[in-house]
């Protein structure tokens, strides 16, 4: 492949977002920088929706807070099986389109090493290694139904009729760990962890068009159409640091706290390209980007008022706004731009609990997480196919929820846990906007459209996620 320059005129941030495509704004948000998701880890973690910052005790808290790492007392090796299910609904003019997809994967494989010092000679009671690995499929489909108010004229009385779009994004984001955590007179743990990430992504931006005529006799013909810069691929890894620590207040109170640098990312990616005159040629480009994901910061209490019960608040919340760099900075600092403008930063709160009956264990939690991008206001279609100004306030992502149940036995040397995840989110879903002036049309094989109006459906997405761990403990 080559690699390709183009020269796109300036145009305000948010447009040009639009332009270049809406896919690689929401990418940026749910893929690049939710590398650490509720649901990436065992089915103790997932059971608590996360929620185990100033607790610690799980091979999973090497991604939230590495000082939960010292908290072992004894070795500990585990698997975790996920099967999940992703379904987008989108809505538009009335209608509205479902669609459900399935994995099952071995999503968490890791380990602690637990090393007692100087038994009775020294405060330091263990220093621990612990090394995991997560992978979770990003597969994402969501198609809207038709809305034949939209049209495009193409002169000679001819017109193109809307007639469906698709965002079908396919591929996985891994995350391999390795941290080490320190127990200091069985009062003060302390961590820190150093994080491989890689993702692979293809995404697809369609739109139906059918061809049709005020003239008698003439027989509609439907083309798919492309997105400029569309279907594209990326291949990247990045990396990614975590300090922490957990301090007991009282035998029943903890409180932890811990910073994880942003993520670097080295995004390859290829992508087509459309002519629509004979200055370029039709083909796939290639180009390097650069993304940095936010900063964040995390705050935790724990109270454990007995050995079978153990209640935990997370908070954690992007310090910094993300960021875009390429060899061509152009591009990338209108994006970048449009971040500035309109990216706010991201928080979650995750309440976690767990009751023990002897060797059983009953866990719940739930998750919250707040909408990346602020309030917008752009030209969309209404349903009979004018258009104006409307503000959004849940534009390409929107709020998270996540709840989650689960159950444990311990079978002393042995441990099998299960958890139930549901995870839903609604967000604004736009298309269509197409800038003559940026290069960003919509192409058939031998037509292109372009406008200045977007169409925009309602999305929600529902996740669910049946996790099994089984683990043991030396």
């Amino acid at each position: 492949m080559i690699k390709k320059s183009l020269a796109i005129l300036s145009v305000a941030s948010f447009f040009f977002a639009q332009a270049q495509d809406v896919s690689v704004v929401k990418n940026s948000a749910d893929v690049y920088s939710n590398s650490a998701s509720v649901s990436d880890g065992t089915a103790k973690f997932n059971s608590m929706a996360g929620a185990m910052g100033a607790l610690g005790g799980d091979i999973s808290t090497i991604n939230t807070n590495p000082a939960g790492i010292g908290v072992f007392i004894t070795s500990d090796l585990q698997g975790t099986l996920n099967i999940a299910d992703n379904k987008n609904s989108s809505a538009l003019a009335g209608s509205s389109y479902s669609y459900k997809t399935n994995h099952t994967d071995l999503g968490q494989v890791g380990g602690v090493a637990a090393f007692e010092v100087n038994k009775g000679t020294s405060p330091w009671k263990f220093v621990n290694l612990g090394v995991n690995f997560v992978t979770r499929s990003i597969e994402d489909y969501t198609e809207t139904p038709a809305n034949n108010n939209i049209t495009y004229s193409v002169g000679d009385d001819q017109y193109f009729v809307f007639d469906g779009h698709a965002y079908d994004r396919t591929g996985s984001v891994s995350k391999m760990s390795i941290a080490v955590g320190g127990n200091y007179d069985n009062k003060l743990y302390v961590g820190g962890g150093i994080h491989i990430h890689s993702a692979n992504v293809t995404q697809y931006d369609t739109a139906a068009l059918t061809l049709n005529s005020s003239e008698s006799g003439f027989t509609p013909v439907t083309s798919y159409f492309y997105k400029q810069y569309t279907p594209y691929d990326e291949d990247a890894s990045g990396f990614s640091a975590n300090i922490g620590i957990i301090g007991k207040v009282s035998n029943e109170f903890r409180l932890g706290a811990a910073i994880e640098t942003p993520t670097w990312w080295k995004i390859d990616r290829a992508y087509n390209w459309y002519s629509n005159s004979s200055e370029y040629q039709d083909g796939t480009y290639s180009e390097t980007r650069h993304f940095t994901s936010p900063l964040k910061a995390t705050l935790s209490a724990a109270y454990v008022p007995s050995k079978n019960l153990a209640l935990n608040v997370d908070y954690s919340i992007g310090v910094t706004k993300p960021k875009y760099s390429t060899d061509d900075a152009g591009s990338e600092n209108e994006l970048n731009d449009f971040y500035s403008d309109y990216y706010k930063s991201i928080s979650e709160v995750r309440i976690g609990a767990e009751y023990r009956i002897q060797q059983f264990r009953l866990r719940a939690g739930y998750a919250y997480a707040s909408k990346p991008f602020d309030n917008i206001t752009m030209d969309a279609f209404n349903t009979d196919g004018t258009s104006g100004n409307k503000t959004f306030d849940n534009l390409y992502v929107g709020e998270r929820n996540t709840i989650g149940f689960g159950i444990g036995y311990d079978f002393r040397a042995f441990y099998l846990d299960a958890a139930y995840q549901n995870i839903t989110s609604r967000y604004a879903n736009p298309f269509l906007y197409g800038s003559n002036a940026a290069g960003s049309e919509y192409y058939s094989s031998n037509n292109y459209i372009y406008g200045d109006s977007s169409a925009v459906s309602d999305v929600k997405n529902t996740r669910n996620v049946y996790t099994i761990t089984l683990g043991w403990k030396f």
